[in-house]
């Protein structure tokens, strides 16, 4: 009997990868946190709300956590089989202080997603229904991540870090065959991601108005003249270079979905506290006042993104048995 046992010489270390990420930043940011954005974005179309979203993938990652405690493994189609997810226990003050959302609020919110089905008893125990909500099937977000994945992985070939490239194919059935271990991986990328920007911007439709302006000028940067910087100096560059172009409130609106009232309330605040200023054509870019406090909350996001990477990467050697 063959058993599968990765090589431990050849594993990937998420210290390298992270190394990479800092120093190929110019590449990997924009691709990173475009889809990160993008995530964002069917967050929030979900229930017009991130707190909500996010209650809900907080309790589905305590199921994906008792599948791994268990040793229980399920494929992307064993996984969306059915709409109703069986959920475990939980409680008020756990959800609150785990998403620092005030208890009051979270119970409200909690209530809301009773009276709309999404949660709700199924016998003996607490289910979520998939059915009741916009809610689709993560195949975009897995095709984004398995190119994030593959251009990476062609960077750590270049540093000697892999011996071979891995496609975006292979990384998407790496991701689909592993869907349940992977995913409790990538909440546990976002739910902390999102929750400490939250503890920056004071509430998340700053943060992702705020990052929809940051997204603009990393793809913007796309537009100038190649020239491989680390995440220090290409945050720098975008911050204060005049060439960076930037996006009024209609477009932040439009990619975001949230009400363009609500946009321009939250953008006055973001120009008061100096993370963003205004031209004279009403276009919103940043400036460099906002590095001081993300900088080290987005290191520690990548730290994490290494981390998942490198399981990723890992999976697929044992799989492929290179």
């Amino acid at each position: 009997m063959t058993v599968n046992i990765l090589d431990i010489s050849k594993q990937i270390y998420k210290e390298d990868l992270s190394n990479i990420l800092e120093k190929k930043y110019s590449t990997l940011g924009p691709m990173w946190v475009t889809q990160q954005m993008e995530w964002n974005n069917g967050v929030y179309s979900s229930f017009k709300d991130h707190d909500k979203f996010l209650i809900v993938i907080l309790l589905v990652k305590k199921t994906l956590d008792f599948y791994s405690r268990n040793f229980t493994k399920l494929t992307y189609d064993e996984f969306y089989l059915k709409d109703i997810v069986k959920i475990e226990k939980f409680t008020i003050s756990e959800i609150s202080k785990i998403l620092d959302i005030p208890k009051e609020s979270t119970r409200r919110k909690v209530i809301e997603l009773e009276e709309l089905g999404v949660l709700r008893k199924n016998k003996k125990c607490m289910v979520i229904d998939r059915s009741k909500f916009h809610y689709t099937k993560p195949k975009n977000t897995i095709v984004r991540i398995s190119r994030f994945l593959a251009i990476f992985s062609e960077m750590c070939l270049n540093e000697n870090i892999l011996l071979k490239k891995i496609t975006s194919e292979e990384l998407e059935i790496v991701i689909k065959n592993n869907f349940s271990y992977i995913w409790k991986m990538y909440y546990e990328l976002q739910i902390p991601t999102m929750i400490n920007y939250k503890k920056i911007f004071k509430d998340l439709e700053s943060f992702h108005i705020f990052g929809t302006c940051a997204v603009n000028q990393h793809l913007f940067a796309k537009n100038i003249p190649e020239v491989s910087m680390d995440r220090n100096n290409f945050i720098k560059n975008i911050s204060t270079s005049k060439m960076m172009q930037g996006i009024n409130a209609m477009s932040i609106s439009d990619i975001t979905g949230i009400p363009r009232a609500t946009v321009i309330r939250k953008l006055k605040k973001l120009v008061k506290f100096e993370y963003l200023s205004i031209d004279h054509k009403k276009h919103y870019r940043l400036t460099g006042n906002f590095s001081k406090q993300i900088m080290p909350v987005q290191k520690k996001v990548f730290t994490r993104l290494a981390n998942f990477s490198a399981q990723i990467f890992n999976l697929h050697l044992l799989e492929k048995k290179i």
